[in-house]
């Protein structure tokens, strides 16, 4: 069945009281071979049930979860999950199935997606979840094969570069509750860190999860193409042997036939950086050949060249025999034309002599040639100053909800890192599997290593920009993201204003090197400097200090300390007697007064 629009599937999960959460209803079929109330998954998609029926749902009674799922058939393409719950008493349906055994019944009605329309598809689909339930009868299927048509139709013209990409989301309401730590969950992504979130309701997870990512530019538009490729675990077994036999399931990959020598202009002037429905991209892990081809079919293009598998197969360092080639691999080529190997050879050679920077294949379509290219290849459609940075790709996941059944991934050893949600405590008590836990309801960044902190502390001119922003979106009631907002460019000079220890984590990260190892002309007409750089001044003590003890275990100690002594003082007074407690309560009153100045201070000048 040929795609429509952007929608691929409309999706109704049920949960039954023995069998637990199951696909009831998917339109088309999931598998085009069965039927739409067939119950079978494709084995990629195989945790959708508990993705689109998050675990403590029914302590509500309604909810919005999105999720990401892994492609299928050889495409190389995240789909995009929304997912609307709800739940209604027993009683009150008109029809009744024999297999409703409880009080309450619980579904969630689900979109699969190609476009990351998080928001606008929430939109449209809690208005047909809840006609659907109103119904009162679930075997009226009718409105959900309408809900199919009208989302393709409605859609399929839909700009990726609007402000609809953002529906839903508030960057002013997160810099509201986490303030100046805003910066250092903007710096963990950026170092590629495993970040996992965490709190209840599932949709306020999934909510602060994606505004975050927002503040990157182009992430969410063109940023998250490759951020879910993970296999799925079949068993304990093999999840036990996946390190010891991944190298082996292939000796070689499959290079897609490329096509020109220059990178294609995607629209608004976008880079298309790779053909993301290649066999190969660069950050996917290496499948059995049985998923390579979709439905068994296997290639039998005569052009396709077979490289050999990198002998490391741990991601532990995040620079990979997968990111480069050595150029002496295309010597092997099965090409069948001279004149193609000839040129493909000049190529090598005037590279390797103009440039120092590694060699690259460059996926293109439609020929028999492979094109050199400087540089490394971050397979997402890039604008003119590079961005989105190649972050969630190469075996760095975005999961903005992961399901319980979901819980290997965390330790997978083809998983190099992650920024993930979750509501079931079990995540958050096992710390060792994360870098760092942001438990939302707080607003408590929890970064367990003490040189990770000291590479996150915030310099001089990050306070002043975190104090900058705080105060802006106080004073500005306009729910809007920043006009004048943009990535600013490496200057050596001046990287000390960023932090000189977070700048060196930084250029070890494979989006810095991917980004730095290719030209962006048009940052030239950027400033290079920190925005807030200058000289240091009262109030940048001020702010410093504020800092401090708002963050540090001391800090937050002379605070508690400041708060018993005035308790205390309080008490004394009124034991001891009016005369007497009239002094006591005349040093109460003076230290209550320099606290609470020094907290309005505190909380004004940058928490």
């Amino acid at each position: 069945m040929e795609t429509r629009g952007p929608v691929l599937h409309i999706v109704v999960v049920g949960f039954h009281h023995k069998k637990g959460c199951q696909v009831e209803f998917s339109y088309p079929p999931l598998k085009p071979a069965e039927g739409h109330d067939s119950q079978s998954l494709p084995e990629e998609w195989k945790y959708l049930p508990f993705l689109a029926l998050p675990d403590g749902a029914h302590n509500y009674q309604e909810d919005t979860v999105f999720f990401h799922l892994p492609p299928r058939c050889g495409d190389r393409t995240t789909v995009y999950g929304v997912s609307c719950y709800r739940q209604i008493e027993a009683k009150a349906l008109k029809v009744r199935q024999a297999d409703i055994t409880r009080e309450t019944v619980q579904k969630s009605v689900c979109v699969l997606s190609q476009l990351p329309l998080y928001g606008l598809l929430q939109a449209k689909l809690q208005l047909i979840t809840h006609a659907y339930f109103e119904e009162k009868d679930f075997s009226q299927i009718s409105i959900l094969k309408e809900l199919y048509d009208h989302m393709n139709s409605s859609l399929g013209n839909t700009s990726l570069e609007g402000s609809q990409v953002y529906l839903g989301l508030s960057p002013r309401d997160l810099v509201l509750h986490f303030r100046h730590k805003v910066l250092i969950l903007f710096k963990l992504i950026l170092l590629e860190k495993k970040v996992l979130f965490y709190i209840s309701p599932v949709n306020r997870l999934v909510g602060a999860l994606m505004t975050v990512l927002s503040l990157f530019p182009g992430m969410i538009e063109h940023g998250l193409t490759d951020c879910s490729h993970y296999r799925p675990r079949k068993s304990i077994s093999e999840d036990a042997g996946l390190q010891e036999n991944t190298p082996h399931l292939d000796d070689s990959v499959s290079t897609a036939d490329t096509s020109d020598t220059t990178l294609g202009m995607g629209k608004g002037g976008r880079k298309v950086a790779g053909d993301h429905s290649l066999d190969t991209q660069k950050g996917s892990v290496p499948f059995s050949p049985s998923e390579k081809t979709c439905n068994g079919a296997q290639s039998s293009n005569s052009a396709v060249q077979r490289l050999k598998v990198p002998s490391r197969a741990s991601p532990a360092s995040s620079e990979s025999d997968w990111e480069t080639l050595d150029p002496s691999i295309l010597e092997e080529s099965n090409l069948k034309e001279g004149e193609r190997e000839n040129t493909a050879s000049e190529q090598a050679e005037n590279l390797l002599s103009a440039e120092s920077l590694p060699i690259t294949v460059q996926p293109q379509a439609n020929t028999g040639h492979a094109v050199l290219v400087p540089g490394l290849i971050s397979g997402l459609e890039e604008d003119q100053y590079g961005m989105p940075l190649a972050i969630f790709t190469k075996g760095y996941l975005c999961l903005p909800y992961m399901a319980l059944q979901q819980h290997h991934l965390l330790s997978d050893v083809a998983v190099r890192g992650f920024v993930a949600g979750a509501t079931n405590i079990l995540f958050r008590q096992q710390k060792h599997l994360s870098d760092a836990i942001v438990e939302i309801e707080d607003a408590h960044v929890q970064i367990h290593d003490p040189e990770l902190r000291k590479i996150l502390n915030p310099t001089t001119a990050d306070l002043r920009f975190a104090d900058y922003l705080v105060k802006h979106v106080t004073e500005n009631r306009d729910d809007v993201f920043l006009d004048g907002t943009g990535w600013e460019g490496d200057n050596e000079k001046t990287l000390s204003d960023f932090g000189t220890v977070f700048v060196a984590a930084w250029k070890n990260t494979h989006n810095y090197r991917v980004w730095n190892s290719n030209k962006h002309p048009a940052l030239a007409e950027v400033n290079s400097s920190h925005p807030f750089q200058g000289q240091y001044s009262v109030s940048d003590v001020k702010l410093r200090l504020s800092h401090s003890v708002q963050n540090s275990e001391r800090g937050k100690k002379i605070g508690n300390v400041m708060v018993s002594t005035s308790r205390n003082v309080v008490q004394t007074g009124k034991a001891v007697g009016q005369s007497v407690g009239g002094a006591f309560t005349s040093a109460k009153s003076a230290v209550s007064s320099w606290f609470s100045t020094f907290t309005q201070s505190t909380q004004n000048l940058g928490d």
